[in-house]
């Protein structure tokens, strides 16, 4: 991917499969950069699991994407574009499927299921997810990519594949240029 350098990011982006540590990530980055947090798993399904209508779902993205800083942690691919035309940083965490199947194990056990939305967490298991999941890298990660390659050209984007890289960068941010380019 190529990477643009520029000022500390202000609208940042945090994209990558189930399990793979967005939310975490999203929560520390607003700690450290001082950026409100938004969970997209918050706006999309309600306290009984029902998902916001497609229309609706994208009118509130582009409302929050609207605004001088935020950080969006979420994939919902039809509604991608949204978040990538106005973001100056896209962290694309492309973790390995067992590393997010692990995530998602250890996700559960942390949060016993079911829905924290302060915490961003909507811990739905189905078989369905489990396969999504772990054909997330062969099935989607292409598509995000084209995504990010056709909506995001403008901003610093950051590919990290391994836990360790993604806790590596965001436990140095606050004595780095938060958005210097890297790719690991």
């Amino acid at each position: 991917m190529t990477q643009h350098a520029s000022r500390r990011p202000r609208r940042i982006a945090i994209l990558g499969c189930g399990g793979s540590g967005k939310t975490v990530l999203a929560n520390r980055l607003g700690a450290a950069l001082n950026l409100p947090v938004t969970h997209l798993d918050a706006l999309y399904y309600d306290d009984t699991w029902q998902p916001t209508p497609p229309a609706e779902f994208a009118e509130r993205q582009r409302s929050l994407v609207a605004g001088d800083a935020w950080i969006i942690d979420g994939n919902y691919a039809s509604t991608l574009p949204i978040r990538l035309a106005v973001a100056d940083t896209v962290i694309f965490l492309d973790l390995p499927a067992l590393t997010c199947l692990w995530g998602i194990a250890t996700r559960r056990w942390r949060y016993r299921g079911g829905q924290h939305s302060c915490a961003g967490v909507y811990d739905r298991i189905t078989w369905n997810f489990i396969r999504y999941v772990y054909r997330y890298r062969k099935d989607m990660a292409p598509r995000v990519h084209t995504l990010i390659a056709e909506h995001a050209a403008h901003a610093n984007v950051l590919v990290l594949r391994r836990r360790r890289a993604v806790d590596r960068w965001s436990t140095t941010l606050p004595a780095q240029q938060p958005n210097a380019p890297h790719t690991d």
